[in-house]
């Protein structure tokens, strides 16, 4: 392993400074920060996430007792499970070593050690951490981007989807709004994948959970805080620390918890219920609603300076009937998704595009997916039809003369360009056909009209 200074540094929690200062000249190679009890750990876990921890069980208050020590690392690895803790005990300790072990300690090692077996110590836990870090990235290679994995032609979808790779490496708060089933959380999550942000993403519905609950699931809350508050429990905003929180139907949020959520905001200080120490969080914040905030805000339901706070950076979702062309698009991809799943090769026939195409779908995205997923089950033969998706009796006069270019005014050609390669699947020669043009013809308007191929 390179000796070169690492990103995440070795944390050395020690109370004796002596001592302290002699681990530190025995891992001088390591870059390593200090702590000498169990609340300056913490907040060097949070600050810089080290990869390796060694530490000492005796800490002040009580350095005579192993009741601190085993506290920290208990809360060590529910904050940083990934982090290896090494235990510094003494040569009679063997009980207690064997104990923090099996709390999930990564090794021991009894004093007075030699320093290079404590070098290959924590050189093979540093090891050992970027290994499963390493693992953890080319798992993630493999899974889809939530924003490249969009699909959409729309050119108002596009642009939002430039907005989101343009803030996602910031720390401003993104407001998404619109209609329900519209897609507001795969963006989010897009935002949180184009980020460089390595902590979890953490979504919470404001309107699914009792007012009574909501501040405790938010904030966490200490041991015998209410009744049946059996152990101390940590937020959703910890959980997100480093990463991003979602903030779902914010709307919903009762008035007494957005003044809490805005001193949050403006300290970054996390207080749990019945607690009274402060634990600074570091999370970027992702707010979505359908709701119309600004009337909210004139009804006296949010927070005007809260809003502000949240929507450093606002994202207006355009529905489902206002995307050109997305309904087909994206009834294709259920189609081959649901169709793979259950082992059939199905297409769509031309009623169930056209009914798709002039449905209004006042549920959105959801509302197309759920029945093109019922349709790939119920369909007899390996054509789904209208009447499959449920939409036999609705308004499906659209033919395919409507996309025809020659009939079709100078600005509406964006339009049918965009219609015939959603109707099409993608197929340029199969949309060349539809327009009543030729491939070439098309290519040169995909082209002047700034389309992908």
């Amino acid at each position: 392993m390179s000796t070169d200074k690492l990103q995440q540094p070795l944390l050395v929690v020690e109370d004796d400074l002596a001592l302290q200062k002699q681990i530190k000249w025995s891992l001088d190679r390591f870059e390593s920060v200090t702590a000498h009890d169990r609340e300056s750990a913490m907040t060097q876990v949070r600050r810089y996430a080290p990869a390796v921890v060694t530490m000492d069980l005796g800490l002040p208050p009580d350095a005579d007792s192993v009741s601190e020590g085993f506290k920290l690392l208990e809360q060590i690895l529910a904050a940083a499970p990934d982090t290896k803790v090494i235990v510094l005990t003494g040569q009679n300790d063997q009980s207690n070593a064997v104990k923090a072990v099996g709390m999930g300690a990564y090794d021991f090692l009894a004093k007075p050690f030699e320093p290079e077996v404590l070098n290959l110590c924590v050189e093979r836990a540093f090891r050992l951490h970027h290994l499963q870090a390493e693992n953890k990235r080319l798992r993630a290679m493999q899974m889809p981007d939530a924003l490249s994995g969009l699909v959409t032609r729309d050119p108002q979808m596009l642009r939002i989807c430039r907005t989101i790779e343009k803030v996602a490496n910031t720390n401003a708060s993104v407001m998404l709004l619109g209609e329900s089933g519209t897609g507001k959380e795969v963006l989010a999550r897009g935002l949180h994948q184009q980020s460089n942000r390595k902590g979890n993403f953490v979504a919470i519905n404001c309107a699914a959970i009792p007012e009574n609950l909501l501040e405790s699931e938010l904030f966490g809350y200490e041991k015998g805080a209410f009744t049946g508050a059996a152990k101390t429990t940590p937020g959703k905003i910890e959980t997100a620390h480093g990463g991003t929180l979602m903030l779902d139907e914010i709307g919903d949020m009762p008035m007494p918890l957005q003044a809490k959520l805005l001193r949050f905001l403006q300290e970054r200080i996390v207080e749990r219920v019945g607690g009274r120490q402060g634990i600074p969080v570091d999370v970027r914040v992702v707010c979505a609603t359908h709701q119309n905030l600004a009337q909210c805000i004139k009804e006296g339901r949010f927070r005007e300076d809260l809003y502000y706070r949240l929507a450093e950076i606002v994202v207006e979702i355009p529905p489902l009937r206002a995307r050109v062309g997305d309904a087909a698009l994206l009834a294709h991809s259920f189609v081959r998704r649901f169709g793979g799943e259950h082992g059939r090769s199905l297409t769509l026939a031309d009623d169930a595009l056209r009914a798709i195409e002039t449905y209004s779908w006042p549920g959105n995205i959801r509302e197309l997916e759920n029945r093109i997923k019922r349709a790939t089950i119920m369909a007899d033969g390996n054509q789904i039809t209208a009447d499959d998706v449920g939409l036999a009796g609705a308004d499906g006069t659209e033919d395919d003369r409507s996309l025809d270019l020659r009939l079709t005014r100078e600005a509406a050609e964006q339009r049918a360009v965009l219609a015939a390669l959603a109707r099409a699947d993608g197929t340029v020669a199969k949309a060349a056909d539809l327009l009543g043009v030729s491939r070439p013809t098309l290519y040169d308007l995909m082209h002047r009209l700034g389309l992908k191929i």
